[in-house]
């Protein structure tokens, strides 16, 4: 290790570390605070301040520093939206995309609704369920989180007995965890095959803590109640392990800015659309089609239409659209399109949307870096971007949602396609 040293916080990156004089890392530092620093294999720790900023909060957490799931705990809450809107700002301006960006929206609500811990187990079989240390394989055991809503009760408790019942494997674990309408839902990954005993200890532990479904790796092992949750009016099952936006709140402001960026369309491609978050609003008042890779995505989204009342048409389909997107011909029968791909973005179906005659883009993300370069395609396209709104479902983590719409003039005439 190095001599520690001292040294001047200049400014924040984008992982909510304080940036030194050189370039250097610092986390847990803040702009303006005189701060030493010991260095070992080119990275930095904080190890005093001594000259405190006025932005520095006290934490919320006692895991803050050492759990990797919180980068932002100790910055006022001023420091802290202008830190996060300016993630966007820097991204937008990096892609050369001139658009105005509004101020950080807060959806954390109630709280996080679902959660991945990860288990490890020792020689003696001891266990650690927790979350990952920054940049670390580490986990950080923990008892509870506060950024969780209430309906995530209990649940690094279940992950403690879930993983418990695989210890004998010896594997590493994903645990995901997702509260529902019919409680708490969880898919653990990293076992591999299941034999009977492990199986029947899940069933019995999934019993004892009243959950709602157990699987691994996507393959339920009981499920008790239907794991749903509520897009708008309609109540959809997520398949184990599928997405879902992190908070509730979040899905609600996203779902009221898309439907606003699509108001007046009368037929929607929902792009990556998931179990159907947007598409089943979306159907409520015009016809949409809806894509994903994820087949049993798009079969939850089905029986969730086929469920429903008072929808327009909606038809599904499972399609990868990273190696298949709707082509400009293929997008040239609707008047609307909203896409939300994972954190790669959409690049691939940006290009065909800018080659095409789609007059209203909803455009979801949450990556700054990947919204912004999917917003240059479509502005050299022709479409012109309305403000972009920062969405805040990740509090204190460096993950920002983006929310613009793209609009061009409307093209007078529009073949039949994917709709019919």
């Amino acid at each position: 290790m190095d001599e520690a040293r001292e040294t001047t916080i200049l400014a924040l990156n984008a992982r909510g570390e304080g940036v030194a004089e050189g370039g250097l890392a610092v986390p847990g530092a803040l702009p303006g605070e005189r701060v030493v620093v010991a260095i070992e294999d080119a990275r930095a720790s904080l190890v005093e301040v001594r000259v405190a900023s006025a932005d520095r909060a006290e934490p919320i957490c006692p895991h803050f520093g050492r759990c990797g799931g919180c980068a932002a705990q100790h910055m006022s809450a001023r420091l802290y939206r202008e830190w996060k809107r300016g993630l966007v700002v820097a991204a937008l301006a990096r892609a050369g995309v001139a658009a105005e960006v509004g101020p950080l929206v807060d959806v954390h609500g109630e709280g996080r609704r679902r959660a991945t811990f990860h288990a490890r187990f020792d020689a003696d079989r001891r266990q650690r369920v927790g979350f990952m240390r920054a940049r670390s394989h580490e986990v950080i055991a923990i008892d509870d989180c506060p950024l969780f809503g209430p309906a995530m009760a209990g649940a690094v408790v279940a992950a403690r007995a879930l993983a418990a019942d695989l210890v004998g494997f010896g594997k590493p674990l994903d645990i995901q965890a997702t509260a529902t309408l019919g409680g708490l839902d969880f898919d653990l990954r990293g076992a591999g095959p299941l034999d009977a005993p492990a199986r029947r200890k899940l069933v019995a532990s999934a019993d004892r803590l009243d959950l709602a479904r157990v699987s691994v790796h996507g393959e339920p092992v009981i499920e008790r109640r239907a794991p749903q949750v509520k897009f708008g009016e309609s109540l959809a099952t997520t398949p184990p392990g599928g997405f879902l936006q992190a908070t509730a709140a979040g899905e609600r402001a996203l779902a009221e800015g898309a439907l606003a960026a699509l108001r007046g369309t009368r037929r929607v491609a929902d792009l990556f659309c998931g179990a159907g978050a947007f598409a089943l609003r979306l159907a409520r008042g015009r016809a949409v089609y809806a894509a994903d890779c994820d087949g049993a995505a798009i079969g939850e989204l089905k029986r969730a239409a086929a469920a429903a009342a008072n929808l327009r048409e909606l038809k599904a389909e499972t399609r990868d659209l990273y190696q298949r997107p709707l082509s400009p011909a293929e997008l040239d029968a609707f008047d609307g399109a909203l896409f939300d791909p994972p954190r790669a973005g959409a690049e691939a179906q940006a290009r065909a949307l800018s080659h095409s005659r789609v007059p209203a883009v909803a455009a979801i993300s949450c990556h700054a870096e990947s919204f912004a370069r999917d917003a240059r395609i479509l502005v050299a396209g022709g479409y012109a971007v309305g403000p972009a709104t920062p969405l805040d479902q990740f509090r204190f983590s460096p993950h920002v949602e983006v929310l613009a719409a793209f609009r061009r003039a409307a093209a007078k005439r529009r073949p039949k396609g994917l709709l019919g």
